[in-house]
């Protein structure tokens, strides 16, 4: 009997590694990305910061070093208290109402089969609209004259009056932020349906009969990843990027209406002159986002699987 040779294995071959023949090459390739940081992002926060503990003049003959005592007025302040709660119910009903309404049309647009295209295309196009103009068709929507809602809402016995009443202006600011923030949802999660293999859909449809279920039990999973990225620039539009909105909802009108502690911050400093109060108000901001940060990817990212 002839001996079975045994095969040599086949050992994997080392990754290849790009190589540079100058080794300051790769950071040329990195320097306008930093320095975008630098000058966009570190260089404000540390003006930021060393701002808080002075008062300034508003002309720039001088500042006064006055320690903790911006960061004790803003903390102390009830209007910053009442605004710091808004920001915080603003925040959770944006991102909730979003995420879920995005989801919602994502999964229905994906089961569409006639006419898919154009509904898409439907969905998707609010999101060219940039802030202040989304703002703006807003007012017109909620106009206490000829806006649509507010006829609306008066054949409810609900007499609207958005800019006057503190309640329908919150509405309408959630209203117009969910409004805008949809179809960037909407985009990320369609992509994430559509990534679903055909296989594990096929399999999770025979398992089980029941839409609601299947969706829960398998549709659902294999999107968090993408719902945790959601949740993050969800959040981070809720508090900074809806400014341009709130901006034209209340302007000229901020002490009658509800406002965000990033419209306060931005009030009290060019409006208002209060550099200092106005820089400690953003520190705190920047602290409590960064908290906010570090809690989602401590204990909600260790829930998700990342297949």
């Amino acid at each position: 009997m002839t001996a079975i040779s045994a095969k040599p294995k086949v050992q994997a071959e080392p990754a290849k590694r790009v190589q540079f023949d100058n080794a300051l090459l790769p950071w040329l390739f990195l320097l306008p990305q930093l320095a975008v940081i630098v000058v966009f992002f570190y260089w404000p926060s540390v003006q930021a910061v060393q701002s808080s503990f002075f008062i300034e003049d508003p002309f720039g003959f001088g500042s006064t070093f006055v320690g903790m005592a911006n960061y004790a007025d803003a903390l102390a302040s009830r209007e910053y208290r009442r605004i710091a709660s808004f920001t915080a119910v603003f925040t959770v009903l944006v991102t909730f109402l979003s995420l879920a309404i995005g989801l919602l049309l994502a999964v229905k647009a994906d089961a569409v089969i006639r006419g898919a295209s154009a509904y898409k295309t439907l969905l998707i196009s609010v999101y060219a609209i940039a802030p202040p103009v989304a703002g703006l068709i807003g007012m017109m929507f909620f106009d206490m004259h000829i806006g649509p809602f507010v006829q609306m809402a008066a054949w409810f016995g609900w007499n609207m009056q958005v800019g006057l009443n503190y309640f329908d202006t919150a509405f309408a600011m959630v209203f117009v932020s969910v409004w805008k923030q949809i179809p960037y949802n909407f985009i990320f999660f369609l992509s994430g349906l559509q990534a679903v293999p055909v296989s594990v859909r096929e399999a999770a449809f025979i398992d089980c009969k029941n839409g609601w279920r299947r969706f829960r039990t398998v549709t659902l999973p294999l999107l968090m990843p993408t719902a945790f990225f959601l949740l993050i620039i969800n959040i981070t539009y809720a508090l900074f990027d809806t400014f341009g909105i709130i901006d034209v909802m209340v302007k000229d009108k901020p002490a009658n209406n509800p406002i965000t502690l990033v419209y306060k911050v931005y009030n009290d400093g060019f409006r208002g002159n209060d550099l200092g109060g106005s820089s400690a108000q953003s520190v705190i901001l920047m602290v409590v986002v960064f908290a906010l940060t570090i809690v989602q990817f401590r204990f909600l990212e260790k829930r998700i699987h990342y297949g």
